[in-house]
């Protein structure tokens, strides 16, 4: 990232003259439509503004980014509105987060498509809801309703919460991540949700297919794995293992969203996985990312694939 390429972020953020009131990625740098900005991003939380670097950049970016935050504090909008602005070191192996200015308020709670989530900001990798992943749960939270579904890779639980508020009957999280759960139990919470209809299984997937059967069959299965979770899922080897469980997963007329985040994959390896390892299902459509995740290479984005039993 070069210090000479930031007049175009302060550019685009200039021009943004209403703040959302909901949580949203305000500059998409890794979309690669900036040169010279392509590990760069900027997220609106609600009050605090987030600019995450995904790359260590060239000596210089800091101040020069710290004299364009000075400029943007000025402006009428930002005095209003904003609250803090952080910088998180997302290629540093602490991860570190800076404040730049005003207070850092480490649980932030937002809205996105009128639900509530909790943020946990701090020196970590994730904040716990991946905001490309929007109009994937906004389709969940639109076709959920009487069905049974199972939230594979759940983290957070960002897919069940959708599920519920649309009226699933029941939604099965299984994430080996316990702390990950525990927070979504949280935002169910938040949302004042019945927990009755909400599981949190805390194990690894492959030791667990009994677990996962015992609460099925399933309407939906969400299917939204890491790229790579040292000893236990490596994308290209592993993903195969899940598709060819879906015939036992599934009912009859059972739906599948299979979610794919590496830039290295295109939505094709999705569908040929899919035909290989489950014949059975017809691919659908891909749902659209949200537009402000405008990517110059589509297959470079997510992918987000739904799928159905062959009638």
């Amino acid at each position: 990232m070069k210090p000479t390429a930031l007049p175009l972020l302060d550019k685009h953020l200039r021009h943004i003259d209403v703040l959302p009131t909901e949580v949203r990625r305000l500059f998409h740098g890794r979309g690669q439509c900036f040169p010279g900005l392509e590990h760069i991003s900027v997220d609106w939380l609600s009050g605090q503004v987030l600019i995450s670097l995904f790359k260590e950049p060239e000596v210089g970016f800091i101040d020069a980014l710290n004299v364009l935050v000075a400029g943007w504090l000025q402006l009428p909008l930002w005095q209003s509105e904003v609250k803090s602005v952080l910088l998180h070191h997302r290629s540093r192996d602490n991860c570190e987060l800076q404040v730049l200015w005003g207070a850092l308020s480490n649980e932030q709670v937002v809205q996105e498509n009128e639900l509530t989530y909790l943020l946990d900001l701090g020196n970590k990798q994730n904040n716990g809801l991946f905001l490309d992943m929007r109009c994937g749960r906004s389709w969940v939270k639109s076709h959920a309703s009487g069905k049974s579904v199972l939230n594979l890779f759940a983290y957070t639980c960002g897919f069940s919460v959708a599920a519920i508020a649309g009226g699933a009957k029941q939604v099965v999280n299984l994430d080996m991540a316990k702390a990950a759960l525990s927070k979504g139990r949280e935002n169910h919470r938040a949302n004042n949700h019945d927990l009755t209809k909400v599981k949190f299984l805390g194990h690894e997937l492959f030791k667990s297919w009994g677990k996962v059967r015992k609460f099925g069959p399933y309407d939906l299965v969400i299917i939204d794995p890491p790229s790579f979770q040292k000893g236990s899922f490596a994308l290209t080897k592993d993903y195969k293992k899940i598709l060819r469980r879906l015939p036992e997963l599934l009912t009859e007329q059972g739906q599948v969203l299979a979610c794919v985040n590496d830039p290295s994959l295109n939505a094709q390896f999705l569908i040929d996985e899919m035909a290989e390892q489950a014949p059975n299902m017809v691919f659908v459509e891909r749902l659209d990312n949200p537009p402000e995740f405008a990517d110059i290479n589509p297959e470079a984005s997510l992918k987000s694939l739904l799928f159905t039993q062959r009638a």
